[in-house]
């Protein structure tokens, strides 16, 4: 049962650091495991709440979940929460506040697979690749906003 928390300072604005994590649908160009993005809004809700199917693999393994994101740019959060696939939960929540220079990325990810096999193969690996991600995420904002 993982719960994963992240904490980085990164030298771009809060704004532009919340628009790179909610541009959800570029996540497979840059993202390590991210095979598939598919993103729909859901416009009978208000705010920012989309619908984000994303396929990702770890090893031999492929698997796809949908989960329901909420970006809410006035405070600088995205949450998001599995609403299918191989999880029993899955709850994770960024948060991007002003910094010095930059901007303080808080990471916070909460989840189980619900398969005992899949979990097995699939929970390590993922603890394992979160720095990894994150790197993804800082080096993408670079390539985007400068070094």
């Amino acid at each position: 049962m993982p719960d994963l928390f992240f904490e980085r300072h990164v030298p771009h604005l809060p704004e532009r650091m919340f628009d790179l994590v909610s541009d959800l649908d570029r996540y497979p160009r840059f993202l390590p495991n991210v095979t598939g993005m598919t993103v729909r809004r859901d416009d009978t809700m208000a705010g920012d709440v989309r619908y984000a199917k994303m396929t990702v693999r770890f090893g031999p393994v492929t698997q796809a979940y949908t989960s329901r994101v909420l970006a809410d740019p006035v405070a600088r959060t995205i949450t998001a929460t599995a609403v299918d696939g191989p999880f029993k939960y899955l709850d994770s929540k960024w948060s991007f506040e002003p910094e010095g220079e930059g901007t303080g990325v808080r990471f916070d990810i909460d989840f189980k697979i619900a398969n005992p096999l899949l979990a097995a193969a699939a929970e390590p690996a993922f603890g394992a690749k979160q720095e990894e991600i994150i790197e993804a995420f800082v080096a993408e904002a670079d390539r985007r906003f400068g070094p």
